[in-house]
């Protein structure tokens, strides 16, 4: 059994005094003092050798190396030089170790394409190689990283991360709800979502003003092959939700704007018995997905 780093808050104070550096609050630094959570998220990520894991936040490496004793190889991305050097002195005896120093997405709805590259390179070198998300995310890029990855053409087996206990909640929301969205829709269309555990701020260096979780998500191929045009349904499922308390033809006719005319947008809600004065958040994730396909359809037919 490895020794891995005791990540406590004296630890990490004299490492941080060491080098002359402190937490960054814009790169969502905040570190996990609780060895018991960071032992509890390489459990509920399940990893295996044949696993490739995109972590995004190394930190000082402490989750990374737990990882790397489990994983066939880990792909470690941070953002900040200072915690990227760091960490290198935990994890330069890991051969099973890619470190990347740069941001992670290209833009908000995009990943740097150096990731992928480095992604489908590593998942080459494993047979029947499948990769995971598996991080403590940073919280202001928590829920671009997870939406994304799903639109990549490197489909993850599975993410489990550290994530606004908030964003966890919305992710797991039921329709009616307050916190039920698009995200919501678009997470439970393709996967099996459920909130491991609720960590309180205690477990984090320095202390973030909000609650955390651990979510896993696991991508159901049956889902997601439901899914004709993942971009079309993507979008569509984001547009409904933009002004949440309208109704729902209003909304329907603001989202097709410039596309359909609103006899046409009418009769797509008169021919499949939509209830105009619905809103979006009544509808289940198979009922969005159904009308986004009632909408796509109606475009192919006129060639739109």
């Amino acid at each position: 059994m490895p020794k891995f780093q005791n990540q406590t808050i004296s630890f990490l104070t004299k490492r941080f005094r060491e080098v002359g550096i402190r937490p960054v609050s814009r790169h969502g630094q905040n570190f996990l003092i609780d060895m018991n959570i960071l032992d509890l998220i390489v459990r509920s990520a399940d990893l295996g050798p044949q696993d490739v894991v995109l972590e995004i936040g190394t930190g000082t490496g402490s989750l990374t190396t737990r990882m790397a004793a489990e994983a066939g190889h880990v792909i470690t991305v941070e953002i900040d030089e200072h915690l990227h050097t760091l960490a290198s002195e935990e994890l330069f005896e890991f051969d099973n170790v890619t470190m990347l120093q740069f941001d992670v997405l290209k833009n908000k709805n995009a990943f740097r394409p150096e990731v992928m590259e480095t992604i489908k390179e590593k998942l080459a070198e494993i047979p029947g190689g499948r990769l995971k998300l598996s991080a403590n995310l940073p919280y202001n890029v928590a829920t671009p990283i997870i939406s994304n990855l799903l639109r990549t053409e490197i489909i993850p087996y599975s993410m489990t991360a550290t994530i606004q206990k908030e964003v966890a909640e919305r992710i797991v929301a039921q329709p009616s709800t307050k916190d039920y969205g698009a995200l919501s829709i678009w997470l439970q269309s393709q996967c099996r979502c459920e909130i491991v555990r609720i960590l309180p701020p205690s477990v984090f260096w320095p202390r973030p003003k909000i609650e955390s979780a651990i979510v896993n998500l696991v991508i159901d191929d049956e889902l997601r092959g439901r899914i004709p045009d993942l971009e079309f349904f993507h979008t569509f499922s984001r547009a409904i939700f933009f002004h949440r308390r309208k109704f729902l033809r209003s909304v329907l006719m603001s989202a097709f704007k410039g596309r359909l005319e609103k006899e046409e947008v009418d009769e797509v809600i008169a021919e499949n018995n939509l209830q105009p004065d619905a809103r979006a958040e009544q509808f289940t994730p198979d009922e969005v997905l159904a009308m986004s396909e009632m909408f796509r359809q109606k475009l192919a037919a006129q060639g739109k």
